[in-house]
């Protein structure tokens, strides 16, 4: 059986991204999203989710580049001369796990992180990570204890299957797969026998802002047996604040509404949902 989750991140980022959330909910496939409480546009986010009833809608855990929950004070090592989370991510890293200051901070806006998605009201259906950090073995262990007292039903972990194809015949690249197949192969089996529905493949890393409709429909005709994951940054421009550099927002808009992709989606013969739809699965 084939099961589909296809999800958006940064939800909450900008009032482009959670409008362009609504439409590909509203009129393509897209099924879930993943927010960022602490982000602009996070209450505009929320507003809309409360009107998509079916928008299954995760948290998008994030320790980089953006604005903390917590007050500055609160989290001064994990933030920069603005107050806002840094940057340098391996050296970020390197601190989480050689600084027990620094690893109680992040624990700390982890842990305010998922209060402030409680404060919501909205069902909590999957957590994943702003540019993948719960990798981070530590911050890994804080996020699914977090999780698992929150009630989550899904976890995402980002392996995508190397010598992926789209139609264009460009191969997606395994280098990514390689420097992380060890660890993320035993937090699935880690964050499984913890309760959470993991993803069998991942689809959406080494097209990241660039999965146009000609690859997702690709990736749709070939979607394997099982649970799999196709994660997208959508937008209705592809300028405004806090925006990524070369992400085609607009075309990944474009791709959720498209009808090739839509056909495609139809003949996977898939089932679509969130992961608190596949729980039992």
């Amino acid at each position: 059986m084939k099961r589909l989750v296809v999800t958006a991140d940064d939800f909450g980022l900008a009032v482009e991204v959670n409008a362009a959330i609504e439409e590909a909910h509203r009129d393509g496939i897209l099924s879930a999203a993943s927010l960022m409480v602490g982000a602009p546009a996070a209450a505009d986010a929320v507003a809309r989710a409360r009107r998509l009833p079916t928008l299954r809608v995760g948290l998008h855990v994030v320790l980089l580049e953006s604005r903390p929950v917590l007050r500055r004070d609160q989290v001064p090592d994990l933030v920069d001369a603005h107050g806002l989370f840094r940057s340098d991510m391996v050296r970020l890293a390197v601190e989480i796990f050689a600084r027990p200051s620094v690893r109680r901070q992040m624990q700390a806006e982890v842990a305010a992180q998922f209060s402030a998605f409680r404060e919501t009201g909205l069902t909590l259906d999957h957590v994943n990570a702003h540019k993948h950090f719960h990798l981070h073995p530590t911050i890994a262990a804080a996020v699914m204890a977090q999780a698992s007292r929150a009630g989550a039903k899904g976890l995402r972990v980002p392996v995508e299957p190397a010598g992926v194809i789209d139609a264009t015949g460009q191969g997606a690249s395994p280098l990514g797969a390689r420097l992380t197949a060890w660890w993320a192969a035993r937090l699935a089996r880690q964050a499984r026998a913890a309760g959470f529905v993991v993803p069998d493949a991942v689809f959406g890393l080494a097209w990241s802002g660039a999965m146009t409709a000609v690859r997702t429909a690709s990736l749709l005709q070939r979607l394997p047996e099982g649970t799999s994951e196709i994660y997208f940054h959508p937008a209705t421009s592809d300028a405004f604040p806090g925006h990524a550099e070369n992400y085609r927002y607009t075309d990944e808009l474009a791709a959720l509404t498209s009808g090739e992709v839509l056909t495609a989606a139809k003949q996977s013969g898939a089932m679509r949902g969130g992961f608190v739809d596949f729980g039992a699965a």
